[in-house]
């Protein structure tokens, strides 16, 4: 959530950021005036509580008359206390209610504008010419088939659309990727972390994902919790309610789970192998700093995404995602778009959000510094994405035979194998 003191402050910045998500304006409004009741009924309780407190000193000294009719200003005092006590909570409730559904506030340099709208900030590595190769690329699916490494058709069998196996050489390449992305983590100072994948409505909450986010979300009704669509939740939620001391900061997580998403409103989208999935693994990178260092830090967040995608040879390019694209976290997002060959096009592999402070105040994550504690900054990077990514590799580094070329990085992971070889039929 965003500072209410901001809010108050300078209201034109939050409608205007809430203007450049494409989200209802007439919110901040609401939550200026629900603020205003909340404050101005606490004052009033106080100040009956004040009273209240000041009569009972009176009614110990007071006799005969004089008493009777303090004793009946006290109960009429009491309601009075108790109506105000009710109508603080009740603007309280309201102001907290809608301080929620407000988004972060949108970083003024993103891009203002829809899906379409980002910037192309850089590119990198060059696009095979397949043509001047002398042949015709296959799609992932093919390749996968060919390699015995996906089965899709046994995966919707088992577990209905958008669900696969990875077998034989495609399960050792989820595990060396993994493991690649694990082992560039940790050497660049994140400590490794196996995280749940059910979390309860407090966490997904805090991290901002019960919001526009909610409808992705699975939910399992009797035990009340949330299957997670990245470790990001409960990497977020893992110093829920702490205060952490300055000095341990900046605090760098990487965090290997599988994540789940309905991938509602995606119908005929992506419906031909595994790019877009309701189960799939993930690394992902967290980091707590202090506000004050999110923009330096989200830089090089990507720039360890990039890291990773150039030791993978994948040519990509880097966005700057457009407002209305972003998540309600995150103040600005950049996301690293690799080549898909037979889709001729770039898709997104890896992404980064700052969401300054806005999940450490709904998850009360605090930083004490000089004896002061104040909200610290969150972040999060896909490292890995593991079926895009197994799509980006088969498809950029396949041969005119069917096989493909393991990249470098990989190849201490699959047992110093160099090549991907069909499996005979």
């Amino acid at each position: 959530m965003i500072d209410l003191r901001l809010l108050r402050e300078d209201p034109d910045r939050v409608r205007a950021s809430q203007r450049a998500r494409g989200e209802d304006v007439a919110l901040v409004d609401a939550l200026l005036s629900a603020d205003e009741r909340r404050r101005s009924s606490g004052v009033r309780f106080d100040e009956l509580r004040a009273e209240q407190k000041s009569l009972g000193k009176l009614i110990g000294r007071a006799t005969g008359d004089e008493k009777a009719e303090l004793l009946k200003k006290a109960e009429q005092l009491k309601a009075d206390v108790k109506a105000a006590d009710a109508e603080r909570d009740a603007a309280d409730t309201e102001t907290q209610e809608l301080l929620l559904k407000l988004s972060n506030l949108v970083h003024p340099d993103v891009p203002v504008g829809g899906e379409e709208d980002f910037v192309t900030l850089e590119t990198h590595g060059s696009i095979r010419d397949f043509a001047a190769e002398g042949f015709e690329p296959k799609d992932h699916l093919e390749l996968g088939q060919l390699l015995g490494a996906i089965d899709v058709e046994r995966g919707a069998k088992v577990s209905g659309s958008r669900f696969y196996f990875l077998t034989g050489v495609g399960a050792l390449l989820e595990l060396a990727l993994v493991n690649a992305a694990m082992a560039q983590a940790t050497a660049a100072g994140f400590t490794p972390m196996l995280t749940p994948a059910l979390v309860r409505p407090q966490s997904m909450a805090g991290t901002g994902f019960l919001g526009q986010a909610a409808q992705d979300v699975y939910h399992l009704d009797k035990d009340d919790l949330y299957l997670v669509g990245t470790s990001e939740v409960a990497l977020a939620a893992y110093h829920m309610d702490e205060i952490l001391e300055a000095d341990k900061l900046p605090l760098r997580y990487a965090g290997f789970s599988p994540c789940f998403r309905r991938e509602a409103g995606s119908h005929g989208k992506d419906t031909r192998g595994i790019f877009r999935v309701h189960q799939f693994d993930k690394v992902e990178m967290f980091s707590y700093v202090a506000p004050e260092d999110s923009q330096e830090e989200h830089k090089r967040l990507l720039e360890w995404e990039k890291q990773w995608l150039t030791s993978l040879e994948l040519p990509f390019r880097v966005i700057d995602v457009a407002s209305g694209d972003l998540g309600s976290s995150a103040a600005r997002k950049y996301d690293c778009e690799a080549w898909i060959p037979t889709q001729g096009k770039y898709r997104e592999l890896t992404s980064t959000s700052d969401c300054t402070e806005f999940q450490s105040r709904r998850l009360q994550i605090r930083v004490r510094e000089d004896k002061k504690v104040r909200p610290l900054a969150t972040l999060n990077g896909t490292l890995c994405a593991v079926p895009r990514t197994i799509v980006a590799i088969l498809e950029n580094h396949q041969q005119p035979d069917g096989s493909v070329r393991v990249p470098e990085v990989l190849r201490p992971y699959l047992g110093g194998r160099e090549i991907l070889e069909p499996v005979a039929k």
